[in-house]
């Protein structure tokens, strides 16, 4: 079924298919945080879930979609692009902070110049895991199989431009990887599926095995510069404090979750020096999202934020995705919220960590 899947995702590639991430990318053009020490990228490519997924879901029939109101509020032009927030997402923030501020057309357009190509695509699909399991009923692209798609990218782009600056683009560009917290959830907290094969270490081993095989393959199709992810504290997720406690002034993060977080992202922390010793001229850099998020739900003055355990969107309980809808009321000041919906921060929260990481992440990629 996934190939089958895959099929319909390349002939559908179409002019409309990226149009939304080149309209985010364009849109960022006014941030100028760009440290000294940030290395310059031709181009971005992105693969991952909902945390990086710029709306390719809006072309399934999946559930998995964002693709109406109140999704895209306050992106430009009130756009509901298919990206989980109100507007923007981390991937949105640090193309334009590394200047990088046009996203690649189609790779089924005949048209591209060198310059175009000197941009970003996301191969990202809300919902997915490394664990091909976890798309199962959701119908989306899985992680390990978004390679196919970057495949048939290059392929194309070596038709245009030539292999050896196609080599050059793909060696010369910021690849991101954003996946993993679907697995848990789907798999392990609110399903018993993997749960019963392994215990909370194994399967953070299991789907760190599978990630590495990811980064591999990336690594021998030409590229050279990862920022992959950890996990959130997904113990602080709305739709998870739901499912917890009955009792709604109970709601407070469940430390077991988030203990299993911070241990997935210390494996792979160690992990990553590891892997990039493997593979000769890679750089390989960690991105912390959890400590970001952890230090504004602890500390959500800090940053402006008046709500942090419930969304923004209708009674901020569980509402997301297909529930959280155009008659769905939002919240009126959507600043003041952490959550935009009981899953996915709000742009604000994006942008923090972001700007995060374009300073303590992106200079190791040098």
């Amino acid at each position: 079924m996934i190939s089958k899947l895959i099929a319909v995702y390349i002939k559908m590639a179409s002019l409309t298919f990226f149009v939304i991430l080149m309209i985010s990318f364009k849109s960022c053009n006014a941030i100028n945080t760009t440290p000294k020490t940030a290395p310059k990228f031709l181009a971005v490519f992105i693969f991952g879930d909902s945390t990086v997924d710029s709306g390719n879901n809006n072309y399934f029939e999946t559930l998995g979609r964002a693709n109406h109101k109140p999704y895209g509020q306050d992106f430009p032009g009130h756009v509901p692009t298919g990206r989980f927030s109100n507007g923007k997402l981390v991937p949105d923030f640090l193309a334009s902070m590394l200047g990088i501020k046009e996203t690649v057309p189609p790779f089924l357009d005949p048209s591209l110049s060198d310059h175009e190509l000197q941009t970003g695509v996301c191969f990202a699909s809300s919902g997915a895991g490394y664990d091909d399991i976890t798309p199962g009923v959701t119908r989306v692209i899985p992680v390990m199989n978004q390679v196919e798609l970057f495949k048939n990218y290059i392929a194309r782009l070596k038709g245009i431009v030539g292999e050896e600056e196609a080599k050059k683009i793909i060696n010369g560009s910021l690849v991101i990887i954003s996946a993993g917290a679907n697995d848990f959830v789907f798999n392990f907290y609110d399903a018993p599926t993997r749960r019963l094969q392994f215990n909370v270490s194994q399967y953070q081993d299991f789907l760190q095995n599978r990630l590495q095989n990811l980064v591999k393959q990336l690594y021998d199709l030409g590229s050279r510069k990862m920022l992959i992810a950890g996990f959130v504290p997904i113990g602080c997720l709305p739709f998870e404090l739901t499912l917890k406690f009955r009792n709604p002034f109970e709601r407070k993060c469940i430390q077991n979750q988030n203990l299993d977080s911070r241990n997935y992202n210390e494996k792979l922390v160690n992990l990553l020096p590891q892997m990039q010793a493997k593979l000769p001229h890679s750089h390989i850099a960690y991105a912390d999202v959890y400590e970001p998020l952890i230090d504004m739900i602890n500390n959500p003055t800090k940053y402006g934020f008046e709500q942090t355990n419930k969304a923004c969107c209708g009674t901020g309980l569980i509402e997301f995705g297909p529930l959280c809808t155009p008659v769905t009321p939002t919240c009126e000041k959507v600043s003041n919220y952490l959550f935009w919906d009981a899953a996915h921060p709000t742009e604000l929260a994006y942008r923090y960590i972001a700007e995060i990481l374009v300073k303590q992440a992106i200079p190791k990629l040098v």
